[in-house]
């Protein structure tokens, strides 16, 4: 980086010596906040529009700014550009390459306002970007999950309580659970937005701004819905930043149980799933390995995620009012939570449509642990039995298939009439996987029926999303 020397620093009038070099690269955050650079020069173009709009600047000084700031722009993409330590933060950067660019126009662009609402504004500026990208690859996924759930719609599967064979269910059934918690995801991330996309620039350092700003008129330009009420909240407000967070920690939280289960599916005593080899790597000593690091690092990145949050909250709980230098900390956690998001959402997006699924492997599954008992449960309590007798009358047929090692549906009609004369020849058509998951064609149920009405209607959501 071009350092320059303290003499330099914009707001170095009242300082009598140079600040100390170890403070000087302490303090600076330009090591980070550069990558806000597109929107800092967004939200400077705004403002100088609105600053011509109201007749603080002439129509040709706002022209020569705004010329000013896209070449500026193009130097930074194009690498021409080197950031300076001594010079702070993205924002003091732009300004003195700027004022360097075109003379003593560029010193009026800070003409009613604070690197305090300016570098809010251009937080939630890049947030809110990032939301929509976010959101975009959350759709992916889940697109990927609705195709995985109707190709395998039939599938028979065991489902699990406490990792214990339950009931059977079919897999498109289960992948349906995962496009429903994402959906809570894509909507938290549109409710978060909502109030990230709330304009705080016009509020100056913490008290306004005596000139004559269009606050209404710049959001207008920056598409924001709406300007912040009051200034002090205004420049000090991170909320948004942890709420977006803890959205994030919700979002990789539901991707580390999908990928816990992943990792056990894959594993040889599963052998449910397996994962393309383009996900996955070996072993330095061990041949047969194939190891599933994509979930495995997803699995470990929502501890980072999760931290983010806990810093941020950190961050603000004992901040007075307004703006306090703790707060260019809020930008590392937040960065990283984004670019973790995107990176383990991407990867799920490609890889999920391409789960290979070992139907074979589930049905053999299925057929252990008595997985149809309720199913027997409930078709003595449709003869006439009450549930809890019912439950009884199973639990001692189970007892005997467990000192026999034989399944409910491999026992004889004799053998289940021992325990009920209410068993008759047609109980088989309910102690199969199919008969039981056929069975629960209700709302929200795993009967294949109903697998693939849910996966209409979440088609049509999504569709009418765009």
């Amino acid at each position: 980086m071009n350092d320059k020397t303290a003499q330099d620093k914009l707001w170095g009038g009242r300082f009598a010596e140079p600040t100390d070099a170890f403070v000087e690269a302490f303090t600076a955050s330009i090591r980070f906040d550069w990558r806000l650079y597109r929107h800092d020069i967004q939200g400077s173009i705004a403002h100088a529009t609105m600053l011509a709009h109201v007749g603080i600047l002439s129509a040709e000084e706002a022209q020569q700014i705004i010329a000013g700031l896209k070449a500026i722009q193009e130097d930074i993409e194009t690498g021409r550009l080197q950031w300076s330590v001594a010079l702070e933060d993205v924002h003091m950067n732009i300004e003195s390459r700027l004022i360097e660019r075109i003379g003593e126009v560029g010193k009026k662009l800070h003409t009613g306002r604070s690197r305090n609402d300016q570098v809010a504004t251009d937080i939630r500026l890049w947030l809110r970007d990032s939301i929509d990208l976010l959101s975009a690859e959350l759709r992916r996924l889940q697109q990927g999950l609705l195709d995985l759930a109707e190709r395998e719609a039939h599938t028979i599967m065991p489902g699990f309580t406490h990792l214990q064979t339950a009931q059977p269910i079919t897999f498109g059934h289960h992948m349906m659970a995962w496009f429903e918690m994402l959906e809570r995801d894509h909507a938290r991330l549109a409710d978060c937005r909502k109030r990230v996309n709330i304009m705080p620039l016009g509020s100056a350092a913490l008290a306004g701004t005596p000139y004559p700003l269009d606050r209404h008129y710049t959001a207008e330009l920056l598409g924001f819905e709406g300007i912040s009420d009051n200034s002090l909240d205004a420049v000090s407000d991170r909320d948004f930043a942890i709420e977006f967070c803890a959205a994030g920690a919700l979002i990789m939280t539901h991707l580390s149980r999908f990928s816990e289960e992943l990792i056990l599916w894959t594993s040889a005593q599963f052998g449910f799933i397996q994962l393309p080899d383009r996900f996955c790597t070996g072993s330095s000593i061990m041949p047969q390995k194939k190891n599933p690091d994509v979930p495995e690092l997803v699995r470990g990145k929502t501890g980072r995620v999760n931290g983010n949050l806990t810093a941020l909250l950190t961050l603000m709980k004992a901040q007075p009012l307004a703006y306090n230098k703790d707060n260019q900390e809020d930008k590392e956690p937040l960065f990283d939570t984004v670019d973790t998001l995107a990176g383990s959402l991407r990867a799920f997006a490609d890889m999920v449509p391409n789960i290979h699924v070992c139907a074979d492997a589930m049905r053999l599954a299925v057929n252990q642990g008595f997985a149809t008992a309720t199913d027997l449960a409930d078709y003595l309590v449709r003869k006439g039995m009450a549930f809890r007798d019912a439950h009884e009358v199973v639990g001692r047929a189970v007892k005997l298939g467990v000192d026999t090692g034989c399944d409910l549906s491999q026992m004889d009609l004799k053998e289940l009439q021992a325990f009920s004369s209410l068993i008759e020849a047609d109980v088989f058509d309910v102690l199969t996987p199919e008969g039981s998951v056929a069975a629960r064609s209700i709302h929200g149920g795993t009967a294949p029926e109903q697998v693939l009405k849910r996966i209409q209607e979440a088609r049509n959501r999504l569709k009418a999303s765009k």
